[in-house]
């Protein structure tokens, strides 16, 4: 008997729950023609999904998961719609939240990263632990998210699933043709080091700004990398004093750029025309844009530290990431020594291709059919 499954598709723009949602639903899209697909959706993302199949429909909600009722609201209006399941696609499972539903968990960073009061802590705790007790399952992006989950909440381990994410098949697809125009546009003529993703506190982003600077110094007089640039591609700068704070007492202020969000072709072109993509992330329930990058065929240095080991292999360099000389280090062998650029682009592509939309969309509807079935019995 065909399912019909609510999915809560409000974060589509975030950076990376937002690539979840997409990859997820257009590779469900051409696998699942039977089962009946309900979309939750801001107004202003109602448009998003129309190229979706016919059993994919979009419903508006005009309200936030952060509104203050979205504990009592939110699963009202769910009940309303008469799911068979309902998929929430992030940690943040309303008090309420109607039975039976899959969560799936990113990250554990909202309790070993954010900050808070401890009742505020607490209060955080409580309602994800309970949200997670009442799903049906819970898929984990990775092995180390789930040990996270299974080791700070008590979740037990036979309700969590490994599903691993993916990156967008479009970064594996040269966009040469545009790349002139977007780097002229940016008025990039420089080599440049990318980072692209959030810049929370967990992303280590003022470290990376000090091994920058380190290397840069190193490489003054290299007749290639003497004007090597930082490019920050993500959220606001302005929300993180600590980066700027960072840039100016490297006195790289005139070699890093922020450049907020950037549209989807202006990143991939980003990510290909990158000398080197640098992602020292003290803690990542997955890792989605070092293997964006690695799909474009840019080497990779990243942290050796949670899910990254587990996700990237031996595919990039792995440094400390709490150790400024190390990453910088890394930087320098990675941009100066050829054979091993070489090495790390080859392992990069074949590591990335080894994760797709669309065995991620078939363990997903397994998901799906197992929480149903345990609904049942």
């Amino acid at each position: 008997m065909p399912l019909r499954i609510v999915v809560d598709v409000r974060r589509v723009r975030d950076f990376g729950i937002g690539t979840y949602i997409r990859g997820l639903l257009h590779a469900l899209g051409a696998i699942d023609q039977s089962n009946e697909y309900i979309l939750v959706a801001l107004p202003e993302d109602e448009g998003s999904f129309s190229g979706l199949p016919p059993n994919f429909n979009t419903v508006t909600y005009r309200k936030s998961d952060s509104y203050s009722l979205n504990h009592v609201a939110f699963p009202l209006f769910l009940h309303r719609l008469q799911p068979s399941l309902v998929h929430i696609p992030l940690n943040q499972v309303p008090l309420f939240m109607m039975e039976p539903y899959v969560v799936t968990i990113h990250d554990m960073a909202s309790l070993l990263f954010e900050g808070g009061s401890g009742l505020r802590m607490q209060t955080r705790r409580f309602l994800l632990r309970r949200g997670l007790l009442r799903a049906k399952r819970i898929m984990a992006v990775s092995e180390a998210t789930r040990r996270d989950v299974h080791d700070a909440l008590g979740i037990p381990a036979d309700r969590i699933r490994l599903v691993y994410n993916a990156p967008n098949p479009d970064f594996f697809r040269p966009a040469a043709g545009e790349r002139a125009r977007i780097l002229e546009r940016y008025q990039i003529d420089y080599p440049f080091l990318l980072y692209a993703g959030n810049i929370r506190p967990q992303k280590n982003i003022p470290r990376l700004v000090e091994a920058f600077a380190v290397a840069r110094e190193h490489l003054s007089r290299h007749p290639v990398y003497r004007d090597l640039h930082l490019i920050i591609i993500g959220d606001e700068i302005s929300r993180y004093p600590s980066v700027r704070r960072a840039v100016i007492q490297t006195r790289v202020e005139k070699a890093v750029r922020f450049l907020g969000f950037v549209p989807f072709e202006a990143l991939r072109i980003f990510f290909e025309s990158a000398a080197l993509f640098v992602f020292p992330s003290l803690y990542e329930g997955f890792g989605l844009p070092p293997l964006e990058a690695m799909a474009t065929g840019t080497p990779v240095v990243a942290s050796n530290v949670s899910s990254l080991p587990e996700v990237l292999g031996d595919a990039a360099l792995l440094v400390n990431p709490e150790n400024v000389f190390e990453i910088a280090r890394a930087i320098q062998e990675a941009l100066l020594d050829e054979d091993l650029r070489g090495e790390l682009i080859a392992k990069g592509k074949a590591q990335a291709a080894r994760y797709s939309w669309d065995r991620t969309a078939r363990e997903v509807l397994e998901v799906y059919r197992e929480a149903s079935f345990a609904r049942r019995g």
